[in-house]
């Protein structure tokens, strides 16, 4: 295939080979990605020779030269098996085979980052189609939403009836080369106010009227959940275009709206929390046995309780600094130039809701002012959050440090 010149040759060259390919067993197919990542690396001599040049002589043809001759070969060949029929989902699928495989056998690497590094060109915004889903969107599409739902698991028709909704909406970015398959989705509830709590907008409200009044009057677009579909596209970043998008698309639509945020999950949070108290040396330690104890969140005593601990130890996972590994929902909202703007308790007492963060929800808020400084202070290591968060954190601090100003008693002012 590398070495056929005639493009039409290469072509039926490539859907031979991706049609043996689909044939193939798991095992095959891994020996074939095993020689894919080894076999075709760039050619030592003249890569030594081009970085020679390189350093005698910094000129730009110098550095191209030495590009091209450190770009693997196996690149070129994952572009020619691109140019088959269903090439593009075949190399998506290979690299979501690829993803089990990368702990163990490290040379796979270099193939699972040749694969990205085209991935990201092949993916980029300038190709990539907004869709609104809506009831009127092919059975097939509708079908793909309900498998791919990654944070509030869709069950059976009427619950993709209710998101579809008057006031609910849903996008999807789809590429040229899979028509019928959504990359990523996100579902959205028109509101009044910041929503704190995943029932109410998945509640089976079949009053369309009633819907469509809500949406006229509501002055918050809550996003609600956001699904990658193409495991083998990730790290590809679509999620921060989207949003933006949707939300020209949704002032377009509904000029009243005033706010744009989102009600999101903390996913890392209880298995943090857990990995800190579990030591005994935390002054919250006490609280891991009531947290351990099943059905705590039904007992309203209880729940208040543990509620403003929680609260602040959660606003102390989600602050601390980017540098460190944060929560990757965090990341990703923070880095796209959110706020932290609001953590509400038992907003998700589903069993994953549970398991994951204790039932707490998050909101980032979506101000278009401030979004690119936002941005700029995350990458320098600042999380902008709400004076809410603030206090929470005042709160923590005062916990950790006693002798914090906060937690002195006020001067008797009186004779």
């Amino acid at each position: 295939m590398l070495s056929e010149r005639s493009e039409a040759s290469g072509a039926l060259i490539a859907r031979q080979l991706h049609e043996v390919l689909g044939v193939l067993d798991a095992g095959d197919r891994h020996g074939f990605q095993r020689y894919l990542a080894t076999e075709f690396q760039p050619d030592k001599v003249a890569l030594r020779t081009a970085a020679e040049r390189y350093l005698a002589d910094t000129a730009v043809e110098a550095a191209a030269a030495l590009a091209r001759a450190a770009d693997p070969p196996r690149q070129e060949l994952l572009r020619r098996i691109n140019m088959a029929p269903g090439g593009t989902g075949a190399l998506i699928a290979m690299r979501s085979e690829l993803a089990s495989c990368l702990r163990g056998e490290p040379e796979l690497k270099l193939l699972d980052a040749d694969l990205k590094h085209l991935f990201a060109s092949w993916f980029n915004r300038g190709f990539l189609e907004l869709r609104r889903i809506d009831w009127q969107t092919p059975a097939a599409v509708l079908e793909k939403l309900i498998a791919y739902e990654a944070v509030h698991e869709i069950t059976g028709w009427d619950d993709p009836r209710r998101r579809l909704a008057p006031d609910r909406r849903c996008f999807a970015f789809f590429h040229p080369a899979l028509p019928g398959e959504p990359l990523i989705f996100v579902e959205v509830a028109l509101v009044d106010g910041l929503a704190t709590a995943v029932p109410p907008l998945l509640s089976q409200d079949t009053d369309e009227a009633a819907a469509r009044q809500r949406a006229v009057r509501a002055d918050t677009a809550v996003f609600y959940s956001i699904s990658n579909c193409q495991s083998g596209l990730r790290g590809v970043s679509f999620g921060n275009f989207l949003i933006r998008q949707v939300v020209e698309e949704l002032e377009s639509e509904f000029p009243q709206l005033k706010h744009f945020s989102t009600l999101s999950p903390v996913p890392g949070f209880r298995r943090w929390l857990g990995q800190r108290l579990a030591n005994g040396g935390d002054l919250d330690a006490a609280l891991l046995p009531e947290l351990e104890r099943d059905g705590w969140w039904n007992d309203p005593a209880q729940g208040e309780k543990l509620r403003a601990p929680l609260l602040r130890l959660c606003a102390r996972y989600l602050t601390r600094q980017p540098s460190i590994r944060i929560d990757p929902v965090a990341h990703f909202h923070l880095g796209n130039g959110a706020r932290l703007e609001r953590i509400n308790w038992l907003g998700n007492n589903s069993p994953r809701g549970m398991r994951e963060s204790f039932g707490i929800m998050v909101n980032y808020l979506y101000d278009r002012d401030t979004i690119e400084d936002n941005h700029k202070a995350f990458l320098r290591g600042t999380i902008v959050h709400s004076q809410e968060i603030d206090a929470l954190l005042k709160a923590d601090a005062v916990r950790l440090h006693p002798c914090h100003p906060n937690n002195m008693p006020t001067p008797n002012k009186g004779g």
